[in-house]
């Protein structure tokens, strides 16, 4: 059974995601909360696997929250709810460890594949403003904004078959579970796989890697 926690400051939003969520008997709406406070209070209490988490909230914005979330429990996964004009948010806090953004109004499938993906291990980043945020970290490559986006220009970038076909698999979304049967390696050999590739790209995680990839043009 999966742990969710929605928070969102419109009670029509949480109540409504609610509403979606426990139609999947996989899935158990354990807390729904309207601030970021109340988020921090929640999983000190609860076990919470993933945080649906609005960014825009009273006193504490959802990136902070996430940013305090990660900070201390890095297992829970944070799953961004936005508009099309919380662009300014989202990257912050993909920056902080989010997992990946959705829209709200989403339907119960896309919803149910982003939960799944992002515990299986993997990103959630949806197509229509997906443009926008790999644009916007593309800019900070070049520049000298605190993301760092690895170590240069990719001709200086010594990767192997291997390591692109990988890093291609995650740019689409892909569990390390799904790499690996794809490629027809176990489970631990792709997790060592993407360990030595974030040391070369000079990234984080799986999401700033994904995001690596599209920045690049990639499909």
């Amino acid at each position: 059974m999966v742990k969710i926690m929605i928070a969102d400051d419109q009670q029509l939003i949480r109540e409504s995601l609610k509403i979606i969520l426990d139609s999947d008997p996989n899935f158990e709406v354990v807390k729904v909360v309207g601030s970021g406070q109340e988020v921090l209070d929640t999983v000190e209490t609860e076990s919470i696997d993933i945080i649906l988490m609005d960014v825009r909230m009273p006193s504490m914005s959802g990136v902070e929250c996430t940013r305090l979330v990660k900070k201390k429990y890095p297992n829970i996964k944070v799953i961004i709810l936005t508009t099309f004009d919380d662009d300014e948010y989202i990257y912050d806090a993909l920056k902080y460890g989010a997992s990946g953004y959705l829209l709200k109004g989403c339907s119960l499938e896309e919803l149910s594949s982003a939960i799944h993906n992002v515990l299986a291990g993997g990103a959630c980043f949806n197509p229509n403003v997906a443009g926008k945020v790999t644009q916007f970290f593309s800019q900070m490559a070049n520049s000298n904004g605190e993301f760092n986006f690895g170590h240069g220009e990719d001709e200086h970038i010594d990767l192997s078959d291997t390591e692109c076909k990988i890093i291609a698999q995650i740019g689409h979304g892909y569990s390390n579970k799904e790499i690996a049967q794809k490629l027809g390696f176990s489970e631990g050999t792709i997790r060592n796989y993407l360990s030595v590739i974030l040391d070369k790209l000079d990234l984080r995680d799986r999401t700033q890697l994904a995001i690596w990839y599209l920045s690049r043009g990639n499909k």
